[in-house]
């Protein structure tokens, strides 16, 4: 059987309940903070770099990419040698990685210190649900445990483009990535005295090679779609998505063979399991596409200081925590279904209103409003995909729970961040060219201009300086290309919200059928004979 310490022994929530939930979302707060605070800082970062926009889409994507390559292998390394030792290493890395960001010499060390500091947000993330979901008992109290830690530990990586833009105002650019180190120090010791240690984990021994290819697997997905919009990548771009293919069903036979499987697909085939898995893929990569392109559009079409860019988040932060325990009683009184739906209802009237009012004079309440609609959305929709797919696993399965609930956000982010960021880049350039030829100067640009107006939004306004004499019509023309680009974006992520609704319209249980599929589920794993426990 596993092992019961005193803190594992059955009840509604461990001793010190609140202050154990406090120290688990500071520690997600850690792991999160430094996805959206890159954000703000893009238009400086590109103007400092000279960066075409693919190379400032990946250092968005990159932190979302090191923690979506390795979430479900450290998630199952914690299920196995301990997710309290797993949690502190994870913190405790992510303060070289800070460093290293804050001062890379060039862009590509940046991206590589994004990449890194990823994967050690993938030591400590995950760890943080599978803790929840082994110390609070199943009903209620975990669902609100779910519903504090979602909307909470959300809010406060919200905050993250608020701080970057105070930081920004005052100091260089590489001061937004060390936001989280002040946190580790505080960190560190509150998960060393409070967090319990090997509660209700496993002795199977990890899938390490299923670990590897899903790593290959997702890395080489994510960088085929930001390959997308450069020119001349056909090649490279082929070539991940053969390693994809390949690292795929290498995935799935090892996954069906294994007796000890990274990713049990038995539990993963589940119906409140996967489609929760993909709903929230949505819903919170919808968010990190909207705070990827929405900061660049405020600063460079318009003319938001860095600072009062970061403020235009508040409103789905406040959001986002006022609608968090609605969320949850509206999940015990309606299902989540129904929540998940709500949730998706938020986010596209967003991007609606996005799509409809985000141009070159568009006012703040637009900017406000858009924001508060998206905020509802994953605040209404967090707690159900995060309460689904806990509740569909047995607790010695968290980590692979959790794992997925990690997923959700950032191979989402991940993902929806390279679309949003193609799509961007190509409306962009398509845009950008078509200004050019129909210009009365077109004799004019020679081909190295041409490429620098069309290379990102920073380098035009570097252009425009060069020739201040056509400097206002450069700025303008960049300005619409910025924002025919984003409406690609935009149309695109309704389309997958529309994708995702309907997916869980049509094939997510209701509220009575949902509560008899999870007791079946918990029948089942009962019926497996336990795994003997620690020596």
């Amino acid at each position: 059987m596993n092992d019961t310490t005193p803190e594992a022994a059955p009840g509604t929530a461990p001793p010190r309940a609140g202050a154990v939930l406090a120290t688990l979302i500071l520690v997600a707060a850690i792991a999160n903070l430094p996805m959206a605070t890159a954000n703000v800082a893009l238009p400086s970062i590109g103007r400092y770099f000279d960066a075409s926009q693919s190379g400032l889409n990946l250092v968005a994507v990159g932190y979302s990419l090191g923690l979506a390559t390795s979430v479900l292998w450290l998630g199952a390394l914690g299920d196995r040698y301990g997710r309290k030792s797993m949690l502190l290493a994870g913190v405790a890395i992510s303060v070289p990685t800070s460093l290293l960001a804050a001062w890379a010499p060039n862009l590509a060390t940046l991206v590589v210190a994004r990449v890194t500091g990823g994967i050690a947000a993938g030591m400590a993330y995950p760890t943080t649900l599978a803790l929840i979901t082994a110390l609070w008992a199943a009903g209620p109290a975990r669902t609100r445990a779910i519903a504090l830690w979602s909307a909470t530990g959300g809010a406060i990586s919200s905050l993250g483009p608020l701080i970057a833009g105070l930081l920004l105002s005052r100091y260089w650019w590489g001061s937004v990535f060390l936001v989280t180190v002040p946190l580790v120090a505080l960190g560190v010791p509150l998960a060393a005295r409070l967090i319990p240690a090997h509660v209700n984990e496993t002795t199977d021994p990890v899938d390490n090679l299923g670990g590897i290819l899903s790593a290959i697997l997702v890395g080489a997905t994510v960088l085929a779609i930001n390959f997308v919009p450069i020119a001349g990548a056909g090649a490279t771009i082929a070539g991940l998505v053969v390693v994809a293919l390949a690292a795929l069903v290498g995935f799935v036979i090892r996954q069906r063979r294994t007796p000890n499987p990274l990713y049990d697909l038995r539990i993963a085939a589940r119906r409140v399991f996967w489609v929760a898995a993909c709903a929230g893929i949505i819903v919170f990569g919808s968010l990190m596409g909207a705070l990827l392109i929405g900061q660049q559009f405020l600063q460079n079409v318009l003319g938001y200081s860095t600072l009062d860019a970061g403020l235009s988040i508040l409103p789905a932060t406040v959001v986002m925590v006022l609608i968090a325990p609605r969320s949850a009683k509206l999940v015990d009184s309606r299902g989540s279904r129904f929540t998940l739906l709500v949730g998706f209802g938020f986010v596209l009237a967003g991007f609606l209103t996005m799509l409809a009012s985000w141009k070159q004079d568009a006012s703040v309440w637009t900017v406000v409003v858009c924001y508060a609609f998206v905020g509802a959305g994953v605040g209404f929709a967090g707690t159900p995909a995060s309460r689904s797919l806990t509740g569909s696993v047995p607790v010695t399965r968290a980590g692979m729970a959790s794992g997925t609930a990690d997923l959700q956000r950032d191979l989402g982010g991940a993902i929806m961040q390279s679309i949003f960021g193609a799509l961007l880049t190509a409306g962009y350039v398509s845009t950008a060219n078509k200004l050019i030829a129909g210009s009365p100067e077109a004799s004019q640009v020679n081909d190295r201009v041409q490429a620098q107006l069309t290379k990102s939004f920073a380098s035009a306004a570097d252009t425009a300086q060069q020739y201040p004499q056509y400097s206002s019509q450069i700025i303008e023309g960049a300005r619409q290309a910025f924002v025919d680009g984003q409406r690609w974006a935009y149309l695109a992520g309704s389309v997958a919200v529309l994708a995702g609704g309907a997916l869980v319209y049509f094939l997510f249980p209701k509220r009575d059928t949902e509560q008899q599929l999870l007791a079946r589920y918990h029948a089942e794993d009962a019926a497996v004979a336990p795994t003997p426990a620690r020596g």
